[in-house]
């Protein structure tokens, strides 16, 4: 299986360059990115397996707008259960490491903790102290194989091996999980969608029904679900420079622009027109 080191893997064919807030320039990092294994896909939207090497006395941060999900990942330093991030999740990269991660499913999120992730939302919990024995046998088995050559294929085949063992026996995924997954993909994939009103029209549950699903299964609200992709396509388009902020929030069932700017700057901590700005810029090149 070849990794996709420069795009997507699963999902949307943009949503990797959507969710990660990549400064133009940044050099400081590779990501090899692997597909699960068709029997993991109901555990596993995809592997991402960052290795990075930044100059003395240099850093390089990490902006992403999580999607809907947890995370996995061990590094040379920690190994952590990852909670869904309601703002901006940063993280900053200096000297040289590398981190090997799963990003699940919505439905495997619950399975993982062994509990309802409200609980985890903007936190982490040692994978040690989440899965015992199991998350142990995981942390050694990846800091082995990532030890020698952490860009190498075969250090990503093990690492993949060894999430796989952990994962598969919480399969098969139960109806409530499967019905969140269903949830997540119509908001994600419908780009019409701006009201709660929609999901709960698209899928059939109340709304009553709809809040508890997505508070168990996600740790949010369905209203966050919709803003999140709202503000996955505004980075798309912004980072395209074909269209304007007017147009974008036109685009995005907005109200006004300034409704927009209000939404993607409380959440980046920047303006629309600011990020548009140094896309343009990085795109240009220097001179």
């Amino acid at each position: 299986m070849e990794p996709d080191t420069s795009g997507p893997a699963g999902g949307r064919p943009d949503d990797v360059e959507r969710a990660h807030l990549r400064e133009p320039g940044d050099t400081s990092h590779r990501i090899h990115r692997y597909p699960p294994a068709p029997d993991l896909a109901p555990l596993v939207r995809r592997f991402w397996l960052p290795v990075w090497s930044v100059p003395p006395d240099r850093e390089a941060p990490q902006r992403v707008l999580q999607h809907p999900v947890c995370l996995l990942v061990v590094t040379p330093t920690y190994a952590h259960l990852v909670g869904v991030t309601s703002g901006m999740s940063t993280t900053v990269l200096a000297g040289d490491g590398w981190a090997a991660g799963v990003m699940l499913t919505p439905a495997a999120g619950l399975l993982v903790a062994r509990q309802p992730l409200a609980g985890l939302v903007d936190r982490t919990a040692d994978l040690v102290d989440v899965l015992g024995a199991d998350g142990a046998r995981l942390v050694d088995r990846v800091r082995t194989a990532m030890a020698a050559d952490p860009h190498g294929d075969a250090a990503h085949a093990e690492v993949r091996a060894a999430y796989g063992d952990l994962l598969r026996p919480l399969l098969p995924v139960d109806a409530e999980g499967e019905l969140v997954d269903r949830v997540v993909a119509l908001v994600e994939g419908r780009t019409d969608i701006t009201r709660v009103a929609q999901v709960c029209a698209g899928t059939g549950l109340s709304e009553r029904a709809l809040q508890r699903l997505v508070h168990r299964r996600v740790g949010l609200t369905p209203k966050w679900l919709v803003q999140r992709r709202r503000l996955h396509e505004a980075v798309g388009l912004l980072r395209d420079g074909r269209t304007t902020q007017a147009e974008v929030a036109a685009a995005l069932g907005y109200a006004d622009q300034a409704h927009l700017v209000r939404d993607f700057s409380r959440v980046t901590g920047q303006t629309p027109g600011r990020f548009a700005a140094q896309q343009r810029a990085g795109a240009a090149g220097p001179g």
